[in-house]
C-alpha cells in the first residue's frame, strides 16, 4: 500500500508522469498481494502465554535464534569496526530485527486480546519479555533504516527493504508459529508465487526513478560586497583559483 500510494500521490500532487512501468508494477503488486492473502495459512490458534513460552523454547526457534544472532553480530561487526555501510548490510540488519518484531507483536496482541475477553494473560512474565523485545527491535530498526535512507536513494531502499522485511517475516512466522505445518502444497506454492509477484511489482515501480537534481550548472552567488563579479562562479580548469572573481592584487589596487 505504501509503494502504490507513493506512486499515485506523485502523479496527483507532484504532477509526475504516469509510466507504463507504474501500471505494470501496480498490477503485479496487487495480484501478488491478493494471492498472499488468499493462500496464506488460516489456522486459528489461541496464543496463550503458556503456548508462547513453549514456542520460545522449541528447538526450531532456538536454532533459528542462534543463527540469526550470529549473522547479526557479523553484520554489526562489519558495520561498526570496518565501517561497511553497504545498503545490503544495513537492510539485512533491519530484516533480522523485523523478524523478532513480527513475533513479538503477534504474541503481545494475542495475549492482550485474550485478557480483554476474560482470560488474563498479563500476569505472565513472557508478556513483558515480548513487550521489551518488540520495543527494542523496533527502535534499532528505525536506527538502521534511517542510516540507509541517509546514504542511499529511497528508490533503492524501499524495494529492497520490502523484500527483506517480507521474507524475514514469513520465515519467522513459519518457524515460530508453525503456520505452514498443515498447509497444502498448492497453497504453499501459490503463497510463494504471490510473494514473487509482489517483489517484482515493487521493483518495477521503483526502477529508473531517479531523484531530481538542480539543472543549473553553476553557482550564482549574486553580488558580493567589496568584490567585482565579472561572470558566473564556476570551476576553471586553467587556473588554481575557483570562479571568476578578481584576484587579490586587483582588489588591493582598487582599494588603494
Amino acid at each position: 500500500i505504501s509503494v502504490l500510494g507513493s506512486a499515485f500521490i506523485s502523479v496527483l500532487f507532484l504532477k509526475k508522469t504516469m509510466r507504463a512501468a507504474d501500471i505494470l508494477g501496480g498490477t503485479l503488486t496487487v495480484t501478488g498481494t491478493y494471492l498472499l492473502v488468499t493462500f496464506a495459512p488460516n489456522v486459528p490458534q489461541e496464543l496463550t502465554a503458556r503456548r508462547v513460552q513453549n514456542y520460545l523454547v522449541s528447538w526450531p526457534f532456538l536454532v533459528y535464534s542462534i543463527l540469526e544472532i550470529m549473522i547479526f553480530c557479523i553484520l554489526l561487526y562489519f558495520y561498526k569496526r570496518k565501517a561497511v555501510k553497504h545498503i545490503v548490510v544495513l537492510l539485512m540488519m533491519v530484516a533480522l530485527l523485523a523478524s523478532l518484531t513480527v513475533i513479538a507483536v503477534k504474541a503481545v496482541a494475542s495475549m492482550v486480546t485474550l485478557s480483554v475477553k476474560g482470560k488474563m494473560q498479563l500476569t505472565y512474565s513472557v508478556f513483558y519479555i515480548m513487550i521489551v523485545l518488540m520495543a527494542t527491535s523496533c527502535a534499532f530498526q528505525v536506527k538502521f533504516l534511517n542510516q540507509a535512507m541517509h546514504l542511499y536513494e529511497a528508490t533503492a531502499v524501499v524495494p529492497m527493504n520490502f523484500v527483506f522485511f517480507t521474507t524475514s517475516a514469513i520465515i519467522s512466522g513459519v518457524i515460530f508459529y508453525r503456520e505452514f505445518q498443515s498447509a497444502a502444497l498448492l497453497s504453499v506454492f501459490m503463497f510463494l508465487f504471490g510473494c514473487l509477484l509482489s517483489f517484482l511489482g515493487v521493483f518495477v515501480i521503483a526502477k529508473n526513478k531517479k531523484e531530481e537534481h538542480l539543472q543549473i550548472p553553476f553557482i550564482d552567488c549574486g553580488h558580493i560586497p567589496g568584490q567585482k563579479l565579472t561572470g558566473k562562479i564556476q570551476p576553471d580548469s586553467h587556473y588554481s583559483r575557483y570562479g571568476t572573481l578578481n584576484n587579490e592584487d586587483d582588489l588591493v589596487k582598487s582599494q588603494s
